[in-house]
């Protein structure tokens, strides 16, 4: 009897490791690695979303924005939204660089154009644009992007001219 208990004991102990996720071919590591996460996508526009963050006096501050980057992409840019939440926006890259204006064709909510230099460095804000206006509202020189913001979000977290902006 007591041959029958060790034998199913060492059965029982081989099986569990042989089911281990560890496997003697990794070293030691994990079989069962975590699969790369999906880039994250704006559930109304499809587009990418990736993370951007302005550095000014006040320190740095993170949104999540949609990367606009077809001429069709920015061409839609954020027309006909309804709401944007406070810490979300779009980016429009600009490759190559080039003097840029935007207008509110459609666009139904307020807001911050913030045109960014080929050094990263905002060169001018457009604040609190006004939703469907027609009026081009250029840049203060060669923009590399274009980042819009709720209308009031650049001043309420006091992002200026000069500031460092990275995605």
């Amino acid at each position: 009897m007591k041959f029958w208990i060790k034998t199913a004991a060492l059965a029982c102990t081989v099986a569990v490791i042989g089911c281990s996720p560890v496997a003697a071919d990794t070293g030691g590591k994990s079989a069962a690695q975590p699969a790369a996460a999906a880039p994250a996508t704006h559930p109304v526009s499809g587009l990418p979303v990736v993370t951007l963050t302005v550095t000014g006096a006040k320190g740095p501050h993170a949104f999540r924005v949609e990367v606009a980057r077809t001429s069709e992409e920015q061409a839609q840019g954020l027309m006909f939204r309804t709401a944007m939440g406070a810490d979300e926006g779009m980016i429009f890259p600009m490759d190559p660089p080039r003097d840029a204006a935007f207008w509110m064709k459609n666009t139904v909510i307020p807001l911050d154009i913030i045109f960014i230099g080929p050094d990263r460095r905002i060169l001018n804000i457009a604040a609190g644009a006004v939703p469907y206006d027609l009026t081009p509202l250029p840049s203060d020189g060669v923009a590399s992007g274009v980042l819009e913001l709720n209308g009031g979000r650049a001043a309420e977290l006091g992002i200026k001219p000069g500031d460092k902006v990275a995605w």
